[in-house]
């Protein structure tokens, strides 16, 4: 388990990095585009769709962060009002149906990057299935922290317990 911890924790710390800089680099494009748009009277064609594409990634690696961080938003109000076994049980519950939503983001994403890796984004060059590929990557991972949650939750240690640390 602590292996598993070591291992996901650097990922969750390059992906948000990624993330980061993903944004950054949107914001930049953004940038560009409007300064060429008011100032020069002339858009890059190819700004609307990397800074789309750069979002696609950007915002599925930081939700797949976000499971295992738990800095989704969740409201715990029944859960506070049930005892710790009850409480266990929704938290595993909880992180199982996110698990299932990693695994769907995985399965049908995985096949839209497949259906659509022979389209290309004319402006950018690159293959709209490579624009999709993050969300089966983010689902994969998702599978794999919400995973992590539920052994802790049965190993007596609590996840939501770490967040508030």
């Amino acid at each position: 388990m602590k292996n598993l911890a070591i291992i996901t924790q650097w990922a969750s710390n390059l992906l948000i990095g990624l993330a980061g800089l993903g944004l950054v680099a949107m914001t930049v494009i953004i940038s560009w585009q409007v300064f060429g748009r008011f100032v020069l009277n002339s858009s890059p064609s190819w700004s609307e769709q990397a800074a789309l594409t750069l979002m696609i990634w950007f915002v599925t690696l930081a939700a797949a962060v976000g499971v295992r961080e738990g800095f989704h938003i969740r409201i715990t109000m029944l859960e506070d009002s049930v005892g710790p076994r009850a409480r266990r049980a929704m938290r595993v519950l909880a992180d199982l149906v996110v698990g299932a939503i990693g695994a769907a983001m995985l399965y049908w994403g995985g096949d839209l990057v497949a259906r659509t890796w022979g389209h290309v984004i004319p402006s950018l060059g690159l293959s709209r299935g490579f624009a999709y590929l993050g969300l089966p990557l983010a689902g994969g991972l998702i599978v794999v922290f919400a995973l992590e949650r539920v052994l802790l939750e049965l190993s007596g240690q609590s996840a939501a317990d770490k967040e508030m640390a």
